[in-house]
């Protein structure tokens, strides 16, 4: 366990999926290094043992420039996590509301959390191309809860390349993996965690309303309800993924002692 995750993942090489994986932690080849060591590995042949040697010299060159972007290509996305901890001092917790919740509705707040510091991005005062891309910059990882089929299509579709293209951590999807299922608030009673008193009962339809009080009738109060409901969804992010995180590594490696065991 003291091997940071993404150390012990061969999973973005060729060649190498989940059981091979498994295999080679069995046989004590707990992370790069171990491998690179050994000069011969049972099952690998001597030229696929030379070209997964480069594939991670290369990706060990990438992640100590902290070039994360690197996985998003190699690594299945729904292994991404495996990033969080390498990647948490830089890790930008973002969620979206929207005018509605059909296709045709737009983004009107972005909230972000980064080192500790929630940020309310709202349409029609400083929310654009430009402010989004700067709240985002220097992100090595994006952590949302259902991002990969609301917030980031959304996101891409009004504000094309604003959102770098780094891993993403879904929590809706890892969080499903570990037993925690649901919507965001269903898994925050779960786990114990309140929400400020004044938005603990405010749900996504009533974001919408909120909204609309504000764009039509000026309520600046709605805005106000609107931006701090989105700020819980957003800072909450931060726990969640830090409890997901540990417990998909805890069951990733003991899922391959248990295989071994049998």
């Amino acid at each position: 366990m003291c091997h940071r995750m993404i150390r012990r993942t061969f999973l973005f090489l060729p060649t190498v999926g989940a059981s091979t994986e498994r295999s080679l932690w069995r046989r004590g080849i707990l992370d790069w290094d171990d491998f690179l060591d050994r000069e011969n590995i049972d099952g690998f042949s001597a030229p696929r043992k030379r070209r997964l040697d480069q594939g991670i010299a290369d990706a060990r060159r990438y992640l100590d420039l902290n070039e994360t972007n690197y996985f998003s290509r190699l690594l299945p996305s729904r292994e991404h996590w495996r990033l969080y901890e390498h990647a948490k001092r830089e890790v930008a917790y973002l969620d979206i509301e929207t005018d509605g919740l059909g296709q045709g509705s737009i983004v009107t707040v972005v909230g972000i959390c980064r080192h500790g510091r929630t940020t309310a991005l709202v349409r029609g005062i400083d929310l654009n191309p430009g402010t989004l891309s700067q709240a985002l910059r220097g992100t090595k990882l994006l952590v949302t809860f259902n991002g990969s089929s609301f917030d980031l299509p959304f996101l891409e579709r009004e504000f094309p390349f604003a959102v770098p293209k780094v891993p993403h951590f879904d929590l809706r999807h890892g969080c499903a993996r570990i037993g925690l299922r649901g919507g965001l608030k269903s898994i925050e009673r779960q786990l114990g965690m309140a929400r400020a008193q004044e938005v603990e009962y405010v749900t996504g339809e009533q974001a919408v309303y909120l909204w609309h009080l504000w764009e039509r009738k000026g309520k600046e109060n709605a805005l106000k309800l609107l931006k701090r409901y989105n700020e819980e969804d957003t800072k909450n992010l931060e726990p969640i993924a830090a409890l997901a995180y540990e417990r998909l590594m805890r069951s990733t490696v003991d899922c391959g002692r248990e295989r071994d065991e049998r």
